[in-house]
């Protein structure tokens, strides 16, 4: 850059009277008793490096058992210290997802044991009061949390506590009730190795979403909720006496049930990936740490919702209450 006239004519070149020297047209020596640019005039320490013979370095602290400079045996000790651990921050991690996931499942699963034990005791109006009221309180957070903008971990965790009550009464009213023994461990069974399967087939590049399949499922997903809709309005009014309503109703020999049922959990399953695919992608962009809970909120409505359609699945397929 120092042929460049403008840059060589410049103040911040100019100023330095060495560096003008030795840039001047015909190659001027530097004045007498001048040290070149770059060096230090003989016997003084050089301007960027080291220090003259024998004096402790500039840049390398002390000699070798001075104070500054480590012993062996320090070296030992700072070599076999423990690695420090992760650095916390405030960016989205796999880990805090689990975490946020595994905690709001257990509030879930806390409610889901509360209803069981009101079935046991005997105390029936308590018993319904909690099983259709945290359906009632669910369905409303569910409709918060989806279209709140920012996650709310009270709301999230309340959310899952409602269902927990939800789920442990038509659990306790099936398997009891009905009297199928141990549907309540298939449905779980069945939900953990959709959830499993589905999470490894992702994790190995198997499972993956689309545009097209995108919109497939979308409109197969509104048209799923408003056949429900309709089927519990029937079955409210007692238009249609059938435990089932409309999916006792066959076709081609096949209960509907069982139809839309398998269907239900393929969309669950898709649904699943929808939800890793969210979270890579949060976590590959940076995403601030607090959106893990609306991330625990989807995958823990996707369970919720696989376990109660499993569990109407067997009923249908074991005969409960023919």
């Amino acid at each position: 850059m120092a042929g460049n006239p403008a840059f060589r004519n410049s103040p911040a070149f100019t100023e330095n009277p060495q560096r003008a020297a030795q840039a001047a047209p015909g190659g001027q020596q530097v004045p007498y008793g001048q040290a070149p640019y770059g060096q230090a005039p003989y016997g003084q320490a050089p301007q960027y490096g080291g220090a003259p013979y024998g004096q402790p370095q500039q840049y390398g602290g002390a000699p070798y058992g001075q104070p500054g400079v480590p012993t062996p045996e320090q070296l030992n000790q700072q070599f076999q210290a423990p690695a420090a651990g992760p650095l916390e921050t405030e960016r989205l991690s796999y880990d805090g997802v689990i975490m946020k996931t595994g905690l709001t499942l257990g509030v879930t699963a806390l409610g889901f044991v509360v209803t069981l034990a009101m079935y046991f005791m005997g105390n029936a109006p308590l018993f319904f009061g909690l099983t259709w009221g945290g359906a009632i309180v669910g369905f409303v957070l569910a409709l918060v949390n989806i279209f709140k903008k920012e996650p709310s971990p009270a709301l999230v965790l309340a959310y899952g506590a409602a269902q927990g009550l939800f789920l442990g009464g038509i659990s306790a009213s099936i398997e009891f009730g009905w009297n199928l023994p141990g549907i309540i461990f298939q449905a779980l069974l069945a939900t953990a190795c959709v959830f499993g399967v589905t999470l490894a087939g992702y994790a190995f590049r198997v499972f993956r979403t689309s545009p097209k399949l995108n919109k497939i499922f979308f409109i197969a997903i509104i048209g799923y909720a408003a056949f429900s809709l309709v089927n519990f309005v029937l079955m409210l009014t007692g238009v249609n006496q059938d435990p089932w309503g409309m999916r006792s109703m066959e076709v081609f020999g096949i209960p509907l049930g069982l139809i839309l049922g398998a269907l239900a959990v393929l969309l669950g399953a898709y649904s699943l990936v929808m939800d890793f695919e969210g979270i890579e992608l949060g976590v590959k962009r940076g995403v601030h740490k607090k959106y893990g809970w609306s991330a625990a909120f989807g995958l823990v409505m996707t369970i919720i919702w696989l376990y109660v359609e499993i569990l109407r699945i067997i009923a249908i397929l074991r005969g409960g209450n023919n």
